[in-house]
């Protein structure tokens, strides 16, 4: 096996695993809310997740794909490389400015003043529209390394 195809594989896998895990974060969500008493454990299920499991995958995803790069020569400014790697440096900034510290908020919320009132859902708010834009940006840069479009022809 050729170090391209050892490296294409493990960012493969480490782009499921972010993605899959950042997709579960909306069931996770509306089974707390369906439970009150379980709400605080479904906020830092995703939490733990987000800081353990995917962010950690999604570094593992630039790092082998700036290394496939590397090693099949390839230009930083061809289009199907350039547009991923400018959302993936607008998903960080939204993760680390916005997502992470409306989740932080929303469970501090939860444990203070309850999950029905009106901070709880400012803070559930934004993390989910925060998360939902993540979530689009991510499947836009999945397509674009995946279908690589003749962009600009």
């Amino acid at each position: 096996m050729s170090l391209y195809l050892f490296l294409k594989w493990i960012h493969v896998l480490a782009a499921v695993t972010a993605l899959g895990a950042n997709l579960t974060y909306v069931v996770w969500i509306r089974l707390g809310e369906r439970s009150q008493p379980h709400l605080l454990h479904s906020l830092r299920g995703i939490q733990f997740l987000d800081d353990r499991i995917a962010n950690p995958a999604y570094g593992v995803v630039v790092v082998t794909g700036l290394l496939m790069v590397w090693v099949n020569k390839l230009s930083l400014l061809t289009a199907w490389i350039t547009i991923p790697l400018i959302l993936v440096i607008v998903v960080t900034v939204l993760g680390i400015a916005v997502y992470s510290p409306a989740l932080r908020r929303q469970i501090q919320a939860a444990e203070a003043d309850g999950p029905t009132s009106v901070t709880y859902h400012t803070a559930s708010r934004r993390a989910l529209l925060t998360g939902a834009l993540t979530t689009v940006l991510v499947v836009t840069i999945v397509f674009v390394m995946v279908v690589k479009p003749v962009l600009w022809s």
